[in-house]
């Protein structure tokens, strides 16, 4: 990064700080999504303000569509205009594009993964007076949307473009586990705000670790420990892509606190054989 880019990043990460020390249910999900955004894409200079704008811009337009719609509920004309009319949907030719978790790129290209379009179907309905909540399926992110008034929710499939029932969601649970897993009610519930960033956080780090992009993997993990301090298997994660970045003080001091908090964990063994390695690497430069 450029010192400009890097300062610009670093100002994005108190910002992430600051909305994250938020009680839960006042964390501005879609503000802090584009801070996570305007921090790993510092050099392009995201306009956080510009896409929280746009998003208010599509809400505008759907209240409008939906004052127009007679046959349809208002759900179904939320969705006719966020799938037909604003074409959102999901990227199933290059899923692991880490452009898809950046929500600035998501609202550019109106294209993305299952929790990315979540977040701005989530937050485009709440500007119209839907209320919308994120559900967390094993290896799937889908929305609970009720209308005004209504006890009955509507589950919604912003990455398909659809709605669903339980029978699907079971349907989506046997593709995942073969048939292995029953849907329950737990698998239904909603997602908190700060979980949501964490799944968002966890889906980078997976695709900038897979693609041995060792910083921004570690700025990820980072970001997951401000929203959960004791994670202790980020402490673990952290340490090793330190040890990647040779940064080899730092991974010591990460992997040690890490056995402290898990000296019982199935990998308790391995992180101190890991530990030993790196504490000769760090000996022989003395």
């Amino acid at each position: 990064m450029t010192p400009a880019s890097k300062l610009l990043a670093q100002e994005m990460r108190r910002a992430f700080t600051e909305e994250a020390a938020k009680p839960d249910d006042s964390i501005r999900l879609e503000y802090a999504a584009l801070l996570v955004a305007a921090e790993d894409l510092a050099t392009k200079d995201v306009d956080v303000v510009e896409y929280l704008s746009r998003l208010e811009g599509w809400a505008r337009k759907a209240r409008a569509s939906l004052s127009q719609s007679r046959a349809e509920t208002p759900v179904e004309a939320f969705n006719r205009f966020m799938f037909d009319e604003l074409g959102l949907k999901g990227n199933q030719l290059d899923y692991y594009d880490p452009r898809n978790s950046y929500l600035n790129e998501v609202i550019e290209r109106r294209t993305g993964i299952p929790i990315t379009l979540s977040i701005v179907y989530m937050e485009t309905a709440r500007r119209i007076g839907l209320h919308a909540e994120g559900v967390g399926l094993p290896g799937h992110f889908i929305v609970r949307v009720w209308e005004t008034d209504s006890l009955q929710p509507t589950l919604v499939d912003p990455f398909h473009g659809k709605t669903l029932d339980t029978d699907d969601c079971q349907e989506r649970l046997d593709e995942v586990y073969g048939g292995q897993l029953a849907l329950t009610e737990a698998h239904l519930r909603g997602a908190t705000t700060r979980e949501i960033l964490v799944r968002l956080l966890t889906n980078l780090k997976a695709i900038y670790a897979r693609a041995s992009l060792y910083r921004p993997a570690l700025a990820a993990v980072e970001r997951i420990l401000i929203l959960k301090p004791h994670a202790t298997e980020e402490r673990r994660d952290r340490g090793a892509l330190l040890a990647q970045l040779d940064r080899l003080h730092e991974a010591i001091a990460e992997t040690e606190v890490y056995l402290q908090l898990a000296s019982g964990a199935p990998d308790a063994e391995q992180a101190r054989e890991q530990l030993k390695a790196l504490q000769r690497r760090q000996a022989m430069r003395n």
